[in-house]
């Protein structure tokens, strides 16, 4: 990926910013997965960040702790698992900053009240033909 790593609009991280680890990985690779650190974990240490304001760093730290992580052991070249760990980190941050609108709570309308009460009363009809006839001896 390009430095830096586009958030959003007006948002981008240095990847510098990105720790990055790696690791034997217990993924694909048979044999070869014994010799190669090929698991990758990206790591964000938000409250050290210079590139996001305070509301955006407490927006991810909510939704994402203080340090958000991405691992990556899907293939075997560690090159590409590096790839994929920042695109799953750029996606969890990215989403983590969206700014969810307010629910504006609504009301049943009328043909959805009518449909309710006409369930009802089917269901009501249709226990009450169940019931015995006072004059039924059975």
């Amino acid at each position: 990926m390009d430095d830096p790593m586009p958030l959003r609009a007006g948002v981008a991280l240095p990847l510098a910013e990105i720790d990055l680890r790696t690791s034997r990985s217990s993924g694909p690779g048979g044999q070869h997965a014994n010799v190669t650190a090929s698991r990758v974990e990206a790591s964000f240490d938000v409250e050290a960040s210079g590139a996001l304001g305070e509301d955006q760093k407490r927006r991810i730290v909510d939704r994402l702790g203080p340090r958000p992580t991405a691992i990556a052991q899907d293939s075997r070249s560690q090159a590409r698992n590096r790839e994929t760990a920042l695109e799953r980190l750029q996606e969890r941050l990215a989403r983590a900053l969206e700014v969810q609108e307010p629910r504006r709570p609504t009301r049943p309308s009328r043909g959805a009240r009518e449909r309710r009460l006409e369930a009802k009363r089917r269901t009501g009809e249709r226990k009450a033909a169940r019931r015995r006839l006072p004059g039924d001896e059975g």
